[in-house]
């Protein structure tokens, strides 16, 4: 099976412009991410929309494909690119633009998910940890997910799912596994317009969350469990906590 990993980039950052090209250990955060993956795959390339990512990419010497200012998400532009690059694969790996510690152990076992004929899409997840905490479990910027005997997901949700009756908040992670998403995909390759071309659902409206017009219509999304933490960059704030945690771990970049 053959797999491309596309890393979806966008300058005009509402909560953080020019998110990409801030640095982060001395690098673009872009160019973070594409080393952290780039022996992942046989083909890699950053999907945007502006030629100033465009040109930071090329200077680092990393593969870019320019993608159309209209795509909503990140798996438009990997549509995009998949179509303007013509590549020769079975799968698709969306790679977050501003997931800068992500480890090959995650990518390893996103892939690994197709090994399931079933799969249509793949995702991950990190079971929260009792010292977590309720705060952190509640947070409706870290989606739940729940999922079946055999790994793929019933429903993702900013809510905490399951509800557990019966049981006093504070000691729900005492009493049960809960599962946090988080936001790398994989797409076989075929199936990728189709799923870009579907109207939004009903589910993907109330809770914000395109994964579930995906489930909404009966696609089968493969869960990979990961026991690494990821720390994603939405604000400057973010760019900050990023810094402390790689000081503070000793995180070894893949220069």
């Amino acid at each position: 099976m053959k797999f491309a990993g596309i890393i979806p980039a966008r300058y005009a950052s509402t909560r953080f412009p020019g998110k990409p090209l801030a640095m982060l250990g001395g690098k673009p955060v872009i160019q973070r991410v594409y080393e952290q993956v780039k022996e992942c795959f046989d083909e890699l390339y950053v999907a945007t929309d502006d030629d100033r990512i465009k040109e930071a990419v090329l200077a680092f010497g990393g593969k870019v494909v320019m993608t159309s200012e209209n795509c909503n998400n990140g798996t438009e532009r990997c549509l995009d690119a998949y179509k303007r690059l013509g590549l020769d694969c079975d799968v698709i790996v969306n790679i977050q633009g501003d997931e800068p510690f992500i480890q090959h152990k995650q990518i390893k076992a996103l892939m690994e998910c197709f090994e399931t004929p079933d799969t249509d899409i793949a995702t991950l997840v990190k079971p929260f940890e009792v010292s977590d905490g309720l705060e952190r479990l509640e947070c409706p910027n870290s989606p739940k997910v729940v999922l079946n005997q055999d790994g793929f997901a019933i429903y993702f949700s900013r809510s905490v799912v399951p509800y557990l009756r019966g049981v006093e908040k504070n000691k729900w992670l005492e009493n049960h596994t809960f599962y946090k998403h988080l936001g790398i995909y994989a797409y076989r390759a075929a199936l990728l317009e189709e799923i870009t071309s579907l109207p939004q659902s009903p589910m993907e409206k109330a809770e914000s969350l395109e994964q579930l017009r995906w489930l909404e219509n009966g696609y089968k999304i493969k869960v990979g469990v990961t026991d690494i933490e990821t720390i994603g960059i939405d604000t400057p704030d973010d760019l900050e906590r990023a810094r402390e945690f790689a000081t503070s771990i000793g995180f070894a970049w893949n220069d």
